[in-house]
């Protein structure tokens, strides 16, 4: 009988680890509760959308093209759909397509731009004599969706069981905006609305400053978009280093065996 050198694992044995089911690799169950929950996103942003357009009906000036006009607005109907789609696949499938998570990082980015953007306006609200109010439609809207959808974004991003984020997804992000920015501007001035202030060029000195907070938009939206890809990567390599030796195989941190002396 040939003897064993120790610490050294069998050609076969070693095959048969790397092709055995690893146990740490999560399963359907933890893929139905990321379901549930995205589907409670769903719902709340539902909830959400629903006391929002109730709110502003008590509006003297209301018009329903303008309240569907917002970024937010048209984001969370997005996220609504997505989160819809994720949800399904979350229940049914072990795996999300790669295309899913392309556009779940996107409409993440898109809910947490629309929460920094609605921030930004209720601090300047004193500075140029007009007032926000914040009730608890928008409070949803524009800070709890955007903190429960990066944190199942996270969760996905941990568990690893879907490929990562590619980093053309920076640059997909901004379709969207792109195509809402210019449609946003000439409606604007032609009903002499805009849903935020920065597009309008009596309110921030011309089409310079318009053009100035675009480009701080759309450049939060690119920052935004690449901190959630650099972060998916970096929780996806963590989490597939740790499934990627499999059990039975020797720790490389061990300290190395003693070969007997007859074997020098």
């Amino acid at each position: 009988m040939a003897a064993r050198t120790p610490g050294v694992t069998a050609p076969g044995a070693r095959a048969r680890a790397e092709t055995a089911p690893d146990a740490r690799m999560p399963g359907m169950r933890e893929r139905r509760a990321l379901g549930i929950f995205r589907v409670l996103i769903a719902v709340i942003e539902v909830v959400a959308l629903i006391g929002n357009y109730e709110y502003v009906l008590g509006f003297r000036f209301f018009a329903t093209a303008n309240f569907f006009s917002y970024f937010t607005i048209q984001s969370a109907m997005l996220a609504v759909a997505t989160l819809g789609i994720a949800a399904g696949y979350a229940l049914l499938a072990p795996n999300d397509p790669p295309w899913l998570g392309i556009l779940r990082t996107m409409v993440t980015a898109y809910l947490l731009v629309s929460g920094i953007v609605f921030a930004l306006i209720v601090s300047q609200a004193s500075t140029r004599d007009y007032r926000v109010d914040v009730p608890w439609s928008d409070t949803l809207l524009h800070w709890v969706v955007p903190a429960l959808a990066v944190i199942a974004w996270t969760t996905d991003s941990i568990m690893a069981v879907n490929p990562p984020v590619p980093w053309s997804t920076v640059g997909w992000v901004l379709v969207f905006p792109s195509l809402w920015l210019p449609y946003t501007l000439w409606r604007g001035a032609d009903v002499g609305w805009y849903p935020y202030f920065f597009l309008d060029e009596a309110q921030v000195g011309g089409a310079l400053g318009v053009a100035l907070y675009c480009a701080l938009v759309l450049a939060i939206f690119v920052a935004v978009t690449a901190v959630l890809v650099a972060v998916n990567r970096a929780l996806w390599r963590r989490a597939r280093a740790r499934r990627g030796s499999p059990r039975g195989t020797p720790d490389r941190r061990a300290l190395p065996v003693e070969v007997p002396a007859p074997l020098r």
